[in-house]
């Protein structure tokens, strides 16, 4: 390999150690390599980052292994005022030579590809995104608990007898709080409270929903479903906390926001999650198809003697593909949306979850193409498409019956 860095170090980050390789001398001669092991706890750090200062090298690279990277990276983004080089690197790209794998050893070979440049870091937002993102992932792990809790007492009440999911659609909003809150207080519910429990269109169904009423709780079934409901409340009040949480981030960013709301399906919840995964800069891809990649949205490339083997896509940003994904289905359930036509059309061919992948590329080319010109949504672009491929359809059917040897005669306007 031939070197284009005069030093590099390699750092093998695990959870309670740090194995660190500097490699220094002229280009075209063989470097001497010093190596260093360093705790992960505060002091430890404190000495790694006074020893690369020491060495002067500004070229740094480690793996991306799970979440034991981020202390090191914050640790070291203030060296040398900032101006430090550090390369968080796939470690599927970096594989060293299975049988001579020690932690040195991995240490080393990271250093000695980083100075031969054959190394190339991901994606690593800026400080202030990084911390939105730890805001929006938290919410997200919210919703979930909130979702599980909810699970839990609908499976608590219909153990205990009462089945009123059945003719309400959601029982946590206005009329379903209402009635587990009765219960929570008497254990049973008459004909008169149920009544003053629902509200508006639920009272057309006030006799289903009282006949699934029709049993009482213990005190010990009371007790258990308060606690569980209060816990519930509980989390809920702790979402909205975050959620204000969120906005007061986000808020430097509001033209950026108001950009990805013109998008159909996209509201501040997702665009607020959208920007704290990706940022505002799009400098960082070369291109869309790039970006794309990044998220795990683009399929693969595997093929063989002419053999075509699986394009399953990569993993990537499992926080941005999911929430992509979830605008999709929304957009896929609205027919009216031009983005709509592109999820039916590749569902004909490929199914409904591929369709969905489809649709969730091509949204993420738009906001790639939206930040970097800073320009809203436009559907007279699909428009236009839309007309384009229909001449074309129209002039192709033209032609298979002129073959066919009938007349046709365009109409009149």
């Amino acid at each position: 390999m031939q070197d284009i860095l005069v030093s590099a170090i390699g750092l093998d980050v695990h959870r309670d150690v740090i194995a660190a390789c500097c490699l220094h001398g002229r280009i075209e001669s063989e470097p001497e390599a010093e190596h260093r092991t360093f705790s992960t706890l505060a002091p430890g750090m404190c000495e790694m980052r006074k020893w690369i200062e020491s060495t002067g090298c500004r070229y740094v690279a480690m793996e991306s292994t799970g979440i034991y990277w981020h202390p090191v990276y914050d640790a070291l983004e203030p060296c040398f005022g900032g101006e430090i080089n550090i390369l968080v690197v796939n470690a599927r790209h970096i594989k060293n030579v299975p049988g001579r794998k020690t932690d040195m050893r991995d240490a080393q070979w990271i250093a000695t590809l980083l100075r031969a440049g054959l190394l190339r870091g991901s994606f690593i937002p800026d400080r202030a995104f990084r911390d939105m993102r730890q805001l929006t992932r938290y919410r997200k792990s919210i919703v979930n608990d909130i979702n599980k809790q909810k699970n839990r007492i609908d499976k608590y009440l219909q153990s205990s007898g009462f089945r009123f999911s059945t003719f309400l659609s959601d029982i946590f909003g206005i009329s379903g709080r209402n009635i587990i809150r009765h219960l929570i207080a008497n254990g049973s519910i008459t004909r008169e409270a149920l009544d003053k429990c629902l509200k508006r269109k639920l009272r057309l169904k006030f006799e289903d929903i009282l006949v699934s009423l029709n049993g009482s709780l213990s005190a010990h079934q009371r007790l258990c479903l308060s606690r569980m409901f209060t816990h519930l409340e509980c989390i809920e009040s702790h979402l909205a906390e975050v959620e204000a949480d969120i906005k007061d981030a986000i808020a430097p960013y509001k033209e950026y926001l108001e950009l990805l709301t013109t998008i159909p399906g996209v509201n501040m919840v997702s665009a607020s999650a959208i920007l704290a995964e990706i940022g505002i800069d799009m400098d960082q891809f070369p291109n869309s198809q790039h970006f794309c990649s990044w998220a795990g949205l683009s399929p693969g490339n595997n093929k063989s003697a002419a053999r075509q083997k699986s394009t399953r896509i990569n993993q990537g940003n499992i926080y941005l593909k999911e929430m992509l994904c979830e605008i999709g289905w929304v957009i896929a359930a609205h027919r009216n949306y031009p983005l709509s036509g592109w999820y039916w059309s590749v569902k004909q061919r490929r199914g409904g979850k591929r369709a969905v992948i489809a649709v969730a590329r091509k949204i993420l080319a738009l906001i790639y193409i939206m930040l970097k010109r800073k320009t809203p949504y436009d559907a007279s672009h699909f428009e236009a498409r839309k007309r384009q491929n229909d001449d074309k359809r129209a002039r192709r059917m033209v032609n298979e019956l002129r073959k066919l040897g009938y007349s046709i005669t365009a109409p009149t306007a």
